[in-house]
């Protein structure tokens, strides 16, 4: 009689009864249909095995940011995760870990599990300054690197405002009036390294004047705060943080970094119109998550983000605010556009021969 192979099965020249031999076989072949399917999990994607098979998500995700409750990359957060959570049917937390000029978030965004339960918003500070000011600090960490960009959210465009009592009604006589109290001038930034501390750095070194730097960890969140109470009397900040104490006269604003006088300043000049062209910048902010996300769960990710941003009311909701809704083709379009941005501000750091301790 010939021996029937079954993997697994070991066979023998001994006769065996029936009822032993079917037993055998059967044995084997739920050992073989084991096996069989423990090489179909090692083989599946790592999304479906990360989640056990169940659509993502099952349970709460965490959205992390950098800054404290109040500004710009904070209100987009909480936009974001309200509807978020709406379209998954599970709830998205935000959690504001502020300080270190929003290290303390990254880093936790970098270390994270790659399952898509935490989450990171960040903006150009975090995501492509921080890499060269805080090298030393971030030891082998590289947000370039160790994140992957799954879209831009927002971009805003930037004022320079000031406290209402400060004596200038632009920026002309902003220069003159540094320029003639060297250091008197308190200004605001979102911590050393920030893209506010950086544009306020190039700018007083363009005009040749000291101004005092007073770094807040919060972000706009504790920026506006300084500026409204005069602990400080000048900061390059968003107008999605500034637009309602521009409007109430709590602060004024002295000129736009945008390409053209935005509708809702229409008397405001922009920097070029008064002769500081390229000075200041338009910020964006972006949605992460850890570089080992897998594929088909970013894919998820970056669809339904750019969905739940793209509709009208989300768009009307930042609108208002001055945010204007910029979400990016693929999740590789973003990652490459930040890399790009990572390059372009080392290059002016180490040109500025800018650091951490200014």
């Amino acid at each position: 009689m010939s021996q029937i192979k079954l993997p697994g099965v070991a066979t023998s020249t001994a006769a065996a009864s029936p009822r032993r031999a079917r037993s055998r076989i059967g044995i084997s072949l739920h050992g073989a249909l084991m096996a069989a399917a423990l090489l179909l999990l090692q083989a599946a994607p790592p999304s479906v095995r990360a989640q056990g098979g169940e659509a993502f998500p099952t349970r709460p995700v965490r959205l992390l940011v950098p800054f404290a409750p109040g500004g710009a990359t904070d209100i987009v957060a909480r936009q974001l995760a309200q509807r978020l959570g709406e379209l998954w049917g599970q709830p998205v937390l935000v959690d504001n870990r502020s300080g270190a000029s929003g290290n303390i978030a990254l880093e936790a965004a970098m270390r994270a599990v790659p399952d898509g339960y935490t989450l990171f918003v960040g903006n150009v500070t975090t995501n492509a300054i921080n890499e060269t000011t805080f090298a030393p600090v971030l030891g082998k960490l590289r947000p370039s690197r160790d994140l992957v960009g799954i879209t831009n959210l927002i971009e805003i465009p930037h004022v320079v405002a000031a406290h209402p009592q400060l004596p200038v009604a632009d920026v002309k006589q902003l220069v003159a009036y540094a320029r003639a109290n060297p250091g008197k001038l308190n200004y605001a930034s979102a911590g050393i390294g920030s893209y506010p501390h950086l544009d306020m750095v190039l700018f007083s070194r363009v005009i040749g004047a000291e101004m005092t730097h007073i770094p807040y960890k919060g972000g706009a969140g504790q920026m506006v705060p300084s500026l409204i109470g005069n602990e400080t009397q000048i900061a390059f900040i968003n107008l999605g943080s500034t637009i309602e104490h521009l409007r109430s006269g709590r602060l004024k604003a002295l000129g736009t970094t945008a390409p053209q006088r935005l509708p809702e300043l229409p008397n405001v000049p922009t920097m070029a119109e008064q002769g500081w062209a390229g000075q200041g910048t338009n910020a964006w902010n972006g949605l992460f998550g850890p570089a080992a996300l897998p594929k088909a769960l970013l894919a998820k990710l970056h669809a339904d983000a750019v969905k739940v941003m793209s509709t009208p009311e989300m768009r009307d909701s930042l609108g208002k605010l001055l945010m204007q809704v910029v979400t990016s083709k693929s999740p590789e379009a973003y990652t490459a556009f930040v890399r790009a941005e990572t390059e372009k501000w080392a290059k002016v750091i180490r040109e500025n021969n800018i650091k951490v301790s200014d």
